[in-house]
């Protein structure tokens, strides 16, 4: 399925961590969900402690507009935004691609996600038919105006995400080690 994704990376004030995690699952995921988002994997930063990623779905982007405009417009998000802003330093670094979704296999304690740079789609092509499978959940930028700018994407770069170990590729790339967070 090829869905527009979000991969979001917030960064949250030392210590704050859990404290939005538990707002999150208690009230973001269902609130979410009512208005036809799908929420993918949710997790820890290992490497940063400071740090949340995590990842959510529409099957297009007129439906990512009308699903945020009712989250963000809502009672939920209305309720619980003071409390959550409040545990965050940077919400903005955002990546808005196009794939079929992620979320962990149950029981899963680290994930490996790569988000890579490559500089010849061709040759990119050929790497990920020799190293990546459907496991690797392989997403792309969605190179799609923002239609709601209230939330930044970041824009100008063309990226690959995929989930999982494989052979590191040749152009530039960033590792993240996220332990899945279990509701």
């Amino acid at each position: 399925m090829n869905l527009i994704v979000e991969l979001r990376q917030y960064t949250l004030h030392p210590g704050a961590r859990e404290t939005l995690i538990e707002l999150f699952e208690r009230e973001f995921v269902a609130g979410q969900e009512a208005v036809g988002m799908t929420l993918g994997g949710r997790f820890r930063d290992l490497d940063d402690p400071d740090r949340f990623v995590w990842l959510r779905a529409f099957p297009s982007m007129p439906e990512r507009r009308r699903a945020l405009e009712a989250f963000y417009g809502g009672p939920v998000w209305r309720e619980h935004r003071d409390a959550a802003n409040a545990t965050m330093v940077d919400s903005d670094d955002v990546l808005l691609l196009r794939g079929p979704g992620f979320a962990p296999e149950t029981g899963a304690r680290e994930v490996l996600a790569t988000v890579c740079h490559p500089t010849d789609g061709d040759a990119f092509d050929a790497y990920a038919a020799r190293h990546l499978g459907p496991e690797h959940a392989l997403h792309r930028t969605e190179h799609a105006e923002n239609d709601f700018p209230q939330l930044p994407v970041r824009t100008g770069e063309d990226v690959r995400v995929w989930f999982g170990p494989a052979e590191p590729p040749p152009w530039p790339f960033r590792q993240l080690r996220l332990e899945p967070v279990t509701p």
